[in-house]
C-alpha cells in the first residue's frame, strides 16, 4: 500500500525526453519541462488591434438591412458568420463590403463601405476572389473571357437574391446565358440541337463560365480530353485506327455543337460534301493537308449515296485503317 509519506516516481521515455511524474499526497505534479510545453500550446492572448474594432457584426447590419440579411442568411455565404479563423475581416456581411464602424456612425453614408454596385468590374472580382480563388473552378477566372469583356461577378451572381439553390445565380441557366449569348440561342432552338432548353443539359456542363486554358472556355474530360466524350464515350476510344480530326481538331470539326438544321448536328447537309473538305486532290496549291484524297472509283453521281455507308466507323476503328468495320 502506497501512503501520502512514500514517493513513487515513474519514468516514460516519450520521444527525446524523459517524463517524471511524482505521486506524492495522491496528487500528481508535472515538472517544469511538461508546464513549458503546455503554456507553449496555448493561445496567448493579444489586445485587439484598432482596424478589428471596427467590426461591428452581421447582427448589427440586420438593425437597417433586416430584409436583405433575412434573405442572405439563406445562402451558403451565412456559414462565414460561424468561422471564426480568419478573424472579423472574413466573416458575416462585413467579410464583403468591408468594416461598418464609419458606416453606422456616419448614419448609412455608403461611402464608408463597400458597395458593389458602385465599383468597377476589376474591384468586384478582386473581393470575390479573395475567398473563391481556390479550386479548380476559379484558377483561371482573372484570364476569363467573361472578365476580360467587362463582366464581374454580380452580373451572374447574387448573394443576397439569388433565384438558385446553387451558385446563387440571378437566373436559372439557361435564361442567364441567353442574356448576353443570343446566336446560341437561336442555335438551341434549331430541328438537332442538344437538348439544354428542355433542362437535359446545362451551358455549365460543358463551359467552365470562370474561365479555362483552352477556347470557347470549354471543359475538358476526366481524362482531359474533349467534354463530349463525357456523354460520347463510344466515340472516345482509344483505337487502334484513329480518325485525326477527332484528336486534332476535335468534334467541332464536323459538328455544330449548340444545334444546327442538319441531322446529328453536322456542319454541311450533305455527309458526302462534308468529308471532300479533307478528302480531295482538287485542294489549293496541291495541298491535301494529309488527308488522302477519294479514290477515282468513287463516283459521286448518286447524290444521296453517303460515305458513311461503307466508311461507318469514322470516329476511329479498331479493325480497319480506312474505318469499314
Amino acid at each position: 500500500m502506497l501512503t501520502s509519506s512514500r514517493v513513487f516516481r515513474a519514468f516514460v521515455c516519450s520521444g527525446t525526453f524523459l517524463l517524471a511524474v511524482t505521486l506524492a499526497s495522491g496528487q500528481a505534479t508535472p515538472p517544469g519541462p511538461v508546464k513549458a510545453a503546455q503554456s507553449a500550446s496555448a493561445p496567448a492572448a493579444t489586445a485587439s488591434s484598432p482596424e478589428a474594432s471596427k467590426y461591428l457584426g452581421a447582427e448589427t447590419c440586420k438593425t437597417c438591412h433586416e430584409e436583405i440579411y433575412n434573405s442572405w442568411e439563406k445562402t451558403p455565404h451565412w456559414k462565414t458568420t460561424l468561422d471564426t479563423k480568419g478573424g472579423p475581416s472574413r466573416q458575416g456581411c462585413e467579410g464583403c463590403h468591408g468594416p461598418g464602424a464609419d458606416h453606422v456612425a456616419g448614419g448609412g453614408d455608403k461611402t464608408k463601405i463597400f458597395v458593389f454596385e458602385n465599383a468597377s468590374t476589376k474591384e468586384i472580382n478582386t473581393r470575390c476572389l479573395t475567398c473563391h480563388a481556390g479550386g479548380t473552378q476559379h484558377m483561371n477566372a482573372i484570364n476569363s473571357i467573361h472578365s476580360q469583356n467587362n463582366v464581374s461577378c454580380i452580373s451572374c451572381h447574387s448573394p443576397h437574391h439569388s433565384q438558385t439553390k446553387e451558385f446563387l445565380l440571378v437566373k436559372v441557366q439557361p435564361e442567364l446565358c441567353y442574356t448576353c449569348h443570343l446566336q446560341q440561342k437561336s442555335q438551341f432552338q434549331m430541328p438537332f440541337h442538344h437538348r439544354v432548353n428542355e433542362g437535359l443539359v446545362q451551358c455549365s456542363d460543358c463551359h467552365n463560365v470562370h474561365g479555362t486554358v483552352g477556347p470557347k472556355q470549354v471543359r475538358t474530360s476526366a481524362t482531359q480530353d474533349a467534354v463530349c466524350f463525357t456523354c460520347h464515350t463510344d466515340k472516345q476510344g482509344p483505337f487502334v485506327f484513329e480518325h485525326e480530326p477527332v484528336k486534332v481538331e476535335g468534334c467541332s470539326s464536323c459538328h455544330i455543337p449548340h444545334g444546327g438544321a442538319n441531322p446529328h448536328m453536322l456542319r454541311v447537309s450533305n455527309v458526302n460534301l462534308l468529308c471532300l473538305q479533307c478528302h480531295t486532290n482538287s485542294a489549293p496549291n496541291g495541298k491535301t493537308g494529309g488527308a488522302p484524297g477519294a479514290p477515282s472509283f468513287h463516283s459521286q453521281q448518286t447524290f444521296f449515296k453517303s460515305c458513311t455507308l461503307c466508311h461507318s466507323q469514322v470516329h476511329g476503328s479498331n479493325f480497319d485503317q480506312t474505318f469499314f468495320k
